[in-house]
């Protein structure tokens, strides 16, 4: 069996206020496109790779072309609208071939090979899985006017993480469908529930973390430093 990954990067990253795409900003000594999919390299299941980023960026990706090469990139894809059309576009440049696709966001550049083969493992055995993360925060509903409304359980609430790993056609067919009806899913995850498919959730990982704001950004900069272990 081989597997596809998309790595989305698409998005201007305006929370982070900076002057590349947030994709390309550097961690360390390269981009956090690249450190997002280095993990994804020591999965030998995982055949090829497709790159989604901004259109005015595809040509300057492209250009990398040893680490493309060393990460088994196929593609370098440009993305969409909003981060759905990004992975729709990268789900379409992947192989027939692929019985699995797994989509992961750029903005993980910090994501363990042990993460992704248990994601794998999950979809191959109910058809389609995700990380989640258990919730600590004590968490209020508000109401139309800002106010508390009621307290909310979170022992049954998980935080999404990526990749998330369903079979390709499938979310392909998913995704088509959401497009031409105009639904709109911040997830993978969501446009499978509502296209009818099952998802299985295994247990996230904190370290999982996404980079969305200047100090998220300060905080991973320390962290991409430190030696990486190796698969």
């Amino acid at each position: 069996m081989s597997h596809a990954l998309v790595v989305v990067g698409a998005g201007r990253g305006a929370r982070l206020g900076a002057e590349l795409p947030k994709a390309l900003l550097p961690l360390g000594d390269r981009a956090m496109l690249l450190r997002a999919a280095e993990p994804f390299a020591g999965v030998a299941e995982i055949a090829e790779t497709v790159l989604v980023v901004p259109a005015d960026r595809v040509e300057e990706v492209r250009s990398w072309r040893d680490a493309l090469h060393r990460l088994r990139v196929s593609r370098v894809v440009a993305g969409g609208e909003g981060r759905q059309d990004s992975v729709l576009a990268g789900v379409r440049a992947i192989s027939p071939a692929a019985d699995l696709a797994l989509v992961h966001d750029a903005a993980r550049p910090f994501v363990t090979v042990a993460l992704i083969r248990a994601v794998i493992a999950a979809a191959a055995r109910h058809g389609g899985a995700i990380p989640g993360a258990p919730v600590y925060d004590t968490l209020y509903e508000i109401d139309a006017a800002g106010a508390v409304a009621r307290p909310v359980e979170r022992e049954r609430l998980r935080a999404a993480q990526t990749p998330q790993a369903f079979p390709r056609a499938r979310l392909l067919a998913a995704l088509e469908r959401a497009a031409a009806e105009g639904r709109r899913f911040t997830d993978e995850a969501g446009a499978m529930l509502w296209a009818g498919h099952a998802v299985a959730v295994v247990a996230g990982d904190p370290a999982n973390v996404k980079i969305t704001t200047p100090a998220d950004y300060a905080r991973a900069c320390p962290a991409a430093a430190e030696p990486e272990p190796r698969p």
